[in-house]
């Protein structure tokens, strides 16, 4: 919860981390617009499918509670897609 409200408290941009190409990053922003980062720019670990934020001063941070609650409603839509058939 901490680290929610720290990053509720800076401003920074949202983006999902959508594929790995090579050295780049490919991005989506909160508008489906896709920017390509350098791989070594992104917090180490990062993987596809994370939520990061850039701060203000440029840095790179992984938002783990955004990036949680993206993975469960797609499993849950995934779930009731299933549960339909």
């Amino acid at each position: 919860m901490e680290k929610e409200i720290w990053f509720a408290s800076m401003e920074s941009v949202l983006y999902i981390v959508d594929r790995f190409e090579g050295e780049y990053a490919v991005c989506e922003d909160e508008e489906g617009k896709t920017h390509d980062f350098a791989r070594v720019e992104l917090p180490q670990g990062a993987r596809e499918g994370d939520v990061i934020r850039r701060a203000g001063d440029g840095a790179f941070y992984i938002d783990h509670a955004q990036t949680q609650r993206r993975r469960e409603e797609t499993r849950r839509l995934f779930e009731s897609l299933m549960e339909d058939e």
